[in-house]
């Protein structure tokens, strides 16, 4: 299988899992060739989105693409680490690679369409509303029908996930402040 082959078995996986569909693990590759897949997909999606500002001829005031990619990436490790513990103590790391193959490609996919947004004009509140949502929709669903976790398990592993994130936003937040912006 190629990976245009893995990715569009994956859409339809994104598609299942915002459907709630209980066969949704069906259309990813829940291998470590999978895992390898969707980390390409995880990275393309990561970059694109840290360099599409500067591509566009928008630079950016704030942080510069490198910084957010690095910023991109410790924040995945510490979210995947802080998963990988629950995971652990549920005595279900057994999950582990299933959930990040699923939510690679959910990054890979929720990136694309906020991405395709942005370029036509829908941005602000609302969009982020709408993506946030999507986010939350998909993780639940990936803990419950990629990984079946209890519902009391599920909430453990979006906790934990939170401050894995929280912990790596603290840091960046003491190590590389912002400049500032007027306003």
């Amino acid at each position: 299988m190629t990976l245009i082959d893995e990715m569009i078995l994956a859409g339809r996986g994104i598609i299942a899992l915002l459907t709630g569909r209980r066969n949704s693990s069906s259309y990813f590759d829940l291998t470590l060739r999978g895992l390898a897949g969707s980390f390409v997909a995880f990275l393309l999606a990561t970059t694109l989105n840290a360099y599409l500002p500067v591509l566009l001829g928008q630079p950016s005031d704030v942080i510069n693409p490198p910084q957010a990619l690095f910023m991109a990436l410790v924040l995945f490790g510490l979210q995947l680490t802080f998963s990988a513990l629950v995971l652990n103590q549920l005595k279900r790391l057994d999950g582990l690679v299933p959930y990040m193959v699923a939510d690679n490609w959910a990054t890979f996919f929720v990136t694309m369409v906020t991405i395709i947004l942005s370029l036509v004009g829908f941005t602000g509140d609302l969009s982020l509303i709408v993506v946030g949502l999507l986010v939350i929709i998909i993780e639940i669903n990936i803990a419950r029908l990629i990984v079946t976790l209890t519902p009391l398990q599920i909430a453990m592993f979006l906790i934990a996930q939170m401050v894995g994130v929280t912990i790596g936003l603290l840091l960046f937040g003491m190590l590389m402040p912002l400049p500032d912006v007027p306003v």
